[in-house]
């Protein structure tokens, strides 16, 4: 009989040691390479498998359902992860689920579908979301104007706005690259391209494109905007109607007064400012700090903000990181000024010490909007020409997670915000 006990025990051992979820670790020590962390997120998603993300929990790590090829994945891509037990898995969720506990678990249900709007032959280099997107081996498709006047970003569920100016006015850069060749082919392709669409200008066919991403957003669509994309596309929105562009643009010279024309109620962040009206002056408006900053590049940081994960789960996944800090970095738009961001925006990451916002979030409509100042979170002053960032020198960026907390997002099912 004691033989038969002993056996019969033997052969139930494996049965509750048996793993069934897989925990993909975000915290600075555990994780050695965050970035493809998320692509592997992505990758479940995308096998109709769903992910739930553990809010604050280790750095807002990603637990799901354990096989043999999600861990073979892992070893691929050098992704850390940890295999558990059933009990193990369910003292955790427990924890999480705690009152006590500034945590939650949100349940991701699908990849979503993403797009990058970018001129076609543009290098994934070109971009840091592009870039990382790339790195982390999640897919993304390719839109610029014709598709977006072609009402295609219907087909996804997430959008990016690549490096871009979107009041017609080539980025500023004007008085510096006026006569290097890429500057002027970039101008021609653009005057070649709002013609073939039906525009006179330049700017008119921008303003155009903005409209139809602002309608996307309004119907429930993710924006997410990085460096000029961000204040030029609230700029172009303000000035619908008012020539703000000079001759060396678009052929003509802008409206008289056009400042006092701008109309800040069409705007989706920035309110009150202040044109830059010279074409000598590489900046747009007085949105940007970047002419104002006073930080050396070694104490350059912004903190992030910390919401609760129960009731605010929205920002809370927005900020997923391990660490609160995270090393500033330029770009033609770097920050934004505090006293010009509308009151209904949420910043949720500032450089308190220049009374500045890099991180700001918002609700339009149906939908969601995210701006983030800065080119390269690891390129500290991006310029024309520079090399390209090399990713798998930086698999643990803090300041790329913030993008891919914003690329996995739409696949949340949705609480409603509390604050």
């Amino acid at each position: 009989m004691k033989k038969y006990f002993l056996i019969l025990f033997l052969f139930f051992i494996p049965f509750q040691q048996y793993a069934s979820y897989v925990l993909i670790p975000m915290d600075a020590e555990s994780q050695t390479d965050h970035l493809k962390a998320y692509g592997i997120t992505y990758w479940v998603l995308n096998k109709q498998q769903k992910v739930k993300w553990l809010l604050n929990y280790r750095g807002g790590s990603f637990l799901m359902p354990d096989t043999e090829e999600l861990k073979k994945e892992c070893k691929i891509r050098g992704v850390s992860f940890e295999v558990l037990s059933d009990a193990k898995t369910q003292t955790i969720l427990d924890e999480i689920s705690s009152p006590s506990q500034n945590q939650d678990a949100v349940i991701l249900e699908k990849a979503p579908k993403i797009a990058v709007y970018t001129p076609k032959g543009n290098a994934p280099w070109d971009d840091a979301v592009t870039m990382v997107l790339t790195y982390a081996e999640i897919p993304y498709d390719k839109i610029y104007d014709t598709e977006v006047l072609d009402n295609k970003l219907l087909l996804y569920d997430w959008l990016h706005l690549h490096h871009e100016d979107f009041t017609g006015q080539y980025g500023k850069f004007y008085r510096a690259y006026r006569a290097a060749p890429w500057y002027i082919e970039e101008k021609r392709a653009a005057e070649e391209l709002a013609a073939e669409l039906g525009y006179d200008k330049v700017s008119e066919e921008k303003l155009a494109v903005a409209q139809k991403i602002r309608d996307y957003v309004i119907g429930g669509g993710f924006m997410f905007a990085m460096c000029s994309a961000t204040d030029s596309f609230d700029i172009a929105l303000s000035a619908d109607g008012v020539d703000i562009c000079e001759p060396m643009f678009d052929g003509d010279a802008s409206e008289a007064a056009y400042q006092s024309k701008i109309d800040y109620s069409k705007t989706f962040a920035f309110t009150d400012y202040t044109l830059e009206r010279s074409p000598m002056v590489y900046e747009f408006s007085s949105i940007d700090m970047t002419t104002q900053r006073r930080i050396p590049k070694e104490t350059d940081y912004f903190s992030l903000m910390n919401y609760s994960a129960k009731w605010d789960p929205i920002p809370t996944m927005l900020c997923q990181n391990h660490t609160s800090l995270v090393k500033g970095f330029m770009g033609q738009t770097t920050s934004f000024k505090r006293s010009e961001i509308k009151p209904t925006v949420l910043v949720m990451g500032e450089n308190k010490t220049n009374g500045e916002a890099r991180y700001i979030h918002g609700i339009k409509g149906k939908g969601f909007f995210t701006f983030y100042g800065g080119h390269d979170p690891e390129d500290y002053q991006h310029k024309v020409g520079d090399p390209k960032t090399e990713l798998s020198l930086h698999p643990n960026s803090p300041g790329y997670r913030l993008i891919l907390n914003n690329v996995l997002f739409p696949a949340a099912r949705k609480k409603k915000q509390k604050t």
